[in-house]
């Protein structure tokens, strides 16, 4: 394929990857399988990659986050974002209606929308493609988050029409994405987010895109705030005309001819919000007629037409009866409350998050309080606060342990970390909590081995690690409750087919600290056999694309144990892959490159950074971010610093970025 027909071959897949895109993330109706966009995706990247200088700005590949930021600029809204005035029941809603009929002088109709628990954002288009998005800050200066924000998939690159349009939303985070997350969060030893808008503003205040990439963030937009050549004279025309140029609008919104209609509608979503799949907070009302809007008018703070409907929040009383500590697969420790069992958010609440011991201190939360809940997010329970008014005396404190309630090994604090851990590679929590992490679905994928099963072969001393899977027998299996013939069999079939997944499987199913699935697979594609990963140096592994400091340090430190060796060899002996079974990277081993380790200072001109180490690697160098003795060349862009310095100090080849450019064209 030459240059021109890569060219029209690129147009043709971006503007399918865009369309099936708009109905996966946009309208919620897929048109094709996962399987098909990826191939799609994969060819895009392949011809991007021979053609860089083909690659738009647009481009569906920016999706995946760029090169992180160095800070954010500033951006000035032409236009402010102003906050808007608050109500809290039906009379709040009724004054502000007699405002707006004696301001416009005739009654209204209103347009009512779910309020987004999430961050407000404004996004700018030039003849129809994405040029800035931004931050509201204080109104009228904002944070330039473009970066993170071509990230969100269901933001157009570009719209259906060429038209030069400013809008304003709400981007979010679904509740099973903040789940997630603060899943991962806790599993890590870090503070989880307190609620899915914190989540939101702090992915998309991410320095590097590429963390705004993992975490499956969305948008609703609900205003127009400019467009060029173009008249709309209600908000509800708005709302139509932005979902036509293939922008993502919250179905929910709902036109009411008088407040008494405003009025029903916020009563129905009291009872219906939990049903959500995102977290809202209220109900904005605006006046539907722009004209009106336009009279109308803004205090120094809030426009006069719109109003924010604040749903109250839900806040019960129990009594917290116990304090029960989990132990997770990495080994920290995890206090939760038991409480008397109560009605919250729609839901019966027996458990609520205690996070660590610092908040326990923190709270000055004894057992036998009477204490305040509520959902986070409408989601995860939490303890609000003590009613230290209602003690009687009895209640007792709680002291974390200073052994592990699994194995009682010694529980440590490491540095940085607020969570207690347990170190004992041989904890039988971690062991059973790491099983049931290995035979999940994106890991080994062992269908018909969930937690239930996994924790009665545990209990019966059928399984001590996960090689022991490959182990287990049929006529022991059928001895336990509830394991008829026919569920042994397709237990034992589905054990068998796991052994033939790629090492990508494997890795992620091991529960090496901070290797997540995209991880996993990034090392199996780079190393293709589990021996070289286990002989990997820290330097080799921070040269590889996505593998930083922290994780390099941790998969070192786990192949160092000799259990793990162990634990590899028994797994080949039952006959588990452990190749990559993948699409290979091609290096070429004859290159100028080859086995070379690299390092990129200064700012490059006509490659980006992330660009130039790609091609470094695909040729078979390691790019690294220091230079040594081990250095065999740096590649100098304009104004390198010290580690140009450092170079010809001792004595390291040095190149211009154009003999870079000229030797990978080579």
């Amino acid at each position: 394929m030459n240059r021109i027909e890569a060219e029209g071959k690129l147009n043709e897949l971006r503007e399918k990857l865009e369309e099936y895109g708009y109905h996966y993330y946009v309208i919620d109706n897929p048109v094709v399988s996962d399987a098909e966009y990826d191939a799609l995706m994969q060819e895009l990247l392949k011809l991007e990659e021979q053609y860089p200088d083909l690659i738009t700005e647009d481009s569906p590949s920016v999706r995946v986050g760029g090169n992180p930021l160095p800070h954010f600029e500033k951006v000035q809204h032409e236009i402010p974002m102003l906050s808007l005035g608050n109500a809290f029941n039906e009379e709040d809603l009724r004054d502000f209606d007699r405002r707006v009929t004696d301001g416009f002088g005739k009654p209204v109709s209103y347009a009512c929308e779910l309020k987004i628990d999430g961050l407000a954002v404004s996004l700018k288009y030039e003849k129809g493609r994405f040029i800035l998005g931004a931050t509201r800050g204080d109104g009228t200066t904002g944070e330039n988050i473009t970066s993170n924000l071509k990230t969100v998939r269901s933001i157009p690159m570009r719209l259906k029409e060429a038209v030069d349009i400013e809008v304003r939303g709400e981007a979010f985070m679904p509740k099973q994405s903040f789940e997630k997350l603060n899943e991962a969060k806790l599993e890590a030893g870090e503070e989880p987010f307190a609620n899915p808008r914190n989540a939101a503003a702090g992915s998309l205040r991410q320095l590097d895109p590429k963390i705004a990439a993992k975490r499956n963030l969305d948008i609703f937009l609900y205003s127009v705030a400019q467009v060029k050549e173009k008249e709309i004279p209600t908000h509800t025309e708005a709302l139509q005309f932005m979902s036509q140029l293939g922008l993502k609008t919250n179905k929910e919104a709902k036109h009411c001819k008088d407040i008494n209609e405003v009025i029903d509608y916020v009563n129905s979503w009291l009872e219906r919000r939990p049903n959500l799949s995102y977290e809202i907070d209220g109900i904005v009302i605006k006046v539907d007629s722009l004209e009106a809007q336009q009279k109308l008018g803004f205090t120094a703070k809030s426009p006069r037409w719109a109003i924010a409907y604040k749903f109250p929040a839900e806040e019960v009383m129990t009594t917290l009866e116990g304090i029960e500590l989990s132990i997770g697969r990495t080994g920290v420790v995890t206090p939760t409350a038991l409480l008397s069992p109560v009605q919250v958010a729609g839901t019966t609440v027996k458990r609520a998050s205690l996070h660590n011991e610092d908040l326990i201190r923190q709270k000055d939360i004894k057992i036998g309080d009477k204490v305040v809940i509520k959902k986070a997010g409408d989601i995860i329970p939490e303890v609000v606060n003590v009613l230290e008014e209602q003690r009687t005396g009895e209640e007792q404190d709680f002291k974390m342990p200073t052994e592990c309630p699994a194995c009682e090994s010694e529980l440590v604090r490491l540095e940085g970390e607020v969570a207690l851990r347990c170190i004992n590679p041989k904890c039988s929590a971690q062991i059973r909590e790491g099983m049931i992490h290995f035979v999940s679905r994106n890991a080994m994928n062992i269908d018909g081995l969930g937690e239930r099963v996994i924790t009665q072969l545990f209990e019966h001393g059928l399984i001590k690690d996960v090689a022991d899977i490959y182990k287990l027998e049929r006529e022991k299996l059928l001895k336990l409750e509830r394991m008829g013939e026919k569920s042994v069999d397709n237990l034992l079939h589905a054990i068998d087919a796991s052994k033939e997944n790629s090492l990508e499987k494997l890795l992620f199913g091991l529960g090496i600290r901070f290797v997540g699935a995209k991880a996993a697979k990034t090392l199996a594609q780079y190393f293709e056999e589990i021996e070289a990963l286990q002989e990997a140096s820290e330097t080799e592994l921070e040269a590889i694309n996505e593998i930083g400091i922290k994780m390099a340090q941790s998969i070192v430190r786990y192949f160092k144990k000799p259990e793990v060796s162990t634990l590899i060899n028994e797994l080949k002996t039952v006959g588990v892959n452990t190749t990559y079974k993948g699409p290979r990277l091609e290096i070429s081993s004859d290159s100028i490159f080859s086995n070379k380790v690299v390092v990129l200072t200064g700012k490059l001109e006509i490659l980006t950074r992330e660009e130039a180490k790609e091609k470094i690697e695909a040729f078979g160098g390691k790019v690294t971010g220091s230079v040594s003795a081990k250095t065999d060349l740096l590649i100098a862009g304009e104004k390198a610093g010290s580690k140009l310095k450092k170079a010809e100090s001792l004595n390291i080849e040095i190149w211009n970025e154009a003999k870079l450019v000229e030797e990978l064209n080579k």
